[in-house]
């Protein structure tokens, strides 16, 4: 008997980011990686090592439009490392919609 095993799909994320804690400051870099897809509304967290030693999470909100690269969403200055990778959740509205009710 031949076994069939469903597997969630994936697609490519439209939004590649990047971020970095070092001598003091910490800073996220993103990009919108297909302009014919429509901008994408985002959301990041990020915990980072203050100066003092302490944690500190770090959150905001972003629009990136299509074709958009390198663009810093974030900097902050007081920390000396990243405790976690930044989680960055993006979604965008399908062409066409205009509705403001997502």
């Amino acid at each position: 008997m031949l076994a069939l095993r469903a597997s969630p799909a994936e697609a490519a994320p439209l939004v590649a980011c990047g971020g970095a804690a070092m001598q003091g400051g910490a800073q996220l870099m993103c990009s919108h990686t297909d302009p014919d897809k429509p901008a994408q509304f985002c959301t990041f967290s990020w915990d980072l090592m203050t100066a003092e030693n302490t944690s500190q999470v770090v959150q905001g909100s972003f629009l990136i439009p299509p074709g958009a690269a390198n663009v810093q969403v974030y900097q902050g200055a007081g920390f000396i490392s990243a405790i976690t990778e930044p989680i960055v959740i993006c979604r965008g509205k399908k062409s066409g919609d205009t509705s403001d009710d997502d």
